[in-house]
Parts: structure tokens; sequence; C-alpha cells
């Protein structure tokens, strides 16, 4: 048995491109904090070219008259095993999905490192330039759009007495909202005095990201997205 064969070095090389692309899309969410980094952009990346080389090169002994080989079948297991690692990474609250960015980015990393080892390095390379260029600048561009959260209101509900509103409003500028409470309304719930207060916020970050850290507030007891037009 040959540890080797006349294709090792260029299997090595699409292996090691694939490595190194990988772990290029890893560093940059790993710099973005989200919770699949660079560990796990490699791991992906660097898997998708090992069973696309395998595919490519590993039955080359076994194949001959009687034996067909057909390498798009473990293309297609590799797209849909990356499918499950990247639905691990999606989860919803308060009907609001989170991390649809990240598992497109796995899905993408799989398909770099299936380009590397279908022996396309070029391919791979733009890809991975093209996905800098998606989740940098174009992501700061898409900014400057007009936004459908201009038409939302948040209602948030508080224990009244207690800062909360100091809380709330501050929680909003630091993440660079400017807020306007439109009216408020005063009532009893749980044996506790609780404020309903319908404001508008103002600003560049999504809505549901001032959602969720509202939420996490001691004493807000719920929070709700809706439009403006809502009876």
């Amino acid at each position: 048995m040959r540890l080797a064969s006349s294709s090792t070095w260029t299997e090595l090389l699409l292996l090691l491109i694939a490595f190194v692309l990988s772990m290029i899309i890893g560093v940059e969410r790993q710099l973005r904090q989200k919770s699949a980094g660079v560990r796990t952009h490699t791991l992906v990346g660097t898997g998708a070219a090992i069973f696309t080389l395998v595919s490519a090169f590993g039955f080359s002994n076994v194949v001959g008259t009687d034996v067909n080989l057909d390498p798009s079948r473990i293309a297609a297991q590799i797209v849909s095993g990356v499918g499950f690692l990247g639905a691990g990474v999606i989860f919803m609250r308060r009907d609001m999905v989170r991390g649809l960015t990240t598992a497109a980015t796995i899905w993408m990393t799989a398909a770099v490192g299936m380009a590397c080892g279908a022996g396309m390095p070029v391919l791979a390379v733009a890809a991975t330039m093209m996905h800098l260029i998606a989740v940098g600048p174009l992501a700061r561009l898409t900014k400057f759009l007009p936004s459908p959260d201009r038409r939302k209101l948040i209602t948030v509900r508080y224990v009244d007495g207690s800062g909360v509103l100091r809380e709330i409003l501050a929680t909003a500028t630091s993440m660079g909202f400017v807020a306007s409470v439109l009216g408020t309304d005063v009532h009893r719930e749980g044996g506790r005095q609780q404020v309903r207060a319908s404001m508008r916020f103002t600003g560049r970050a999504p809505l549901q990201n001032l959602v969720i850290a509202l939420d996490d507030l001691d004493g807000v007891t719920g929070v709700r997205l809706r439009d403006d037009d809502d009876d």
C-alpha cells in the first residue's frame, strides 16, 4: 500500500488553501463576537475540503468498468450536513430570529472548502473576498437604506417608581437611539403598579436589538414591537 500518490502534494496544497481561507472567514466572525468563530469555521471549511478531496481522489484505485464513481454524491451530503450544523447557531427570541448571518457564513465556508477540494482555488479565493465584502462594506451600506423600523413603535411595560424609565432611556442612548415617549398609562398587575409606555426610537441599528436589550433590564415586564398604525 502506497502512502502517497502522484497527486498528494496537490491535495495537500488545496487543503492548506481551504484551511487558510476558512480561518480568514472565522477571524471575521470572531472579531464580531459571534457564536461560531475561528475554530468552527476553520474546521467546517477544512472538513468540507477533505470530504471533497476524498471523493475526487480517494477512490481512483477502485474505479473500473464495473465500478462507477459519482463525486457529486459526497458533495450533496456535505451541503445537507452543514445545513444541520448551521441550524444549531440559529435561535428565536421574542419572535425574532438571531444567528442567520453566522449560519449562512458556515454554509459559505463549507462551499469555499468544497471549491478548494474540487481543484478550484481561484473560485474559493473569490468567494472568500465576496464574503468579506458582504459582511463589511455592503453591511455598512445597508445602514443608509430606508429602514422599515421608522414606522415601528415599541410598547414597554415596567414597574412604576423604580427608576426603570431612566434605565430604558439610558440603554437606548448607549445603543445610538433617540427616544420619544408618545404616551403612558398606569395600571396594576400582579399586585404591583406598572406603567405601559408607547415609545418611538430612531437610530441606525435594528430595533430588534433594542427590544432584546430592554427586555433584559430589571423592572421591565414586557416589550412589544408593533406597527405605527396598529390599534
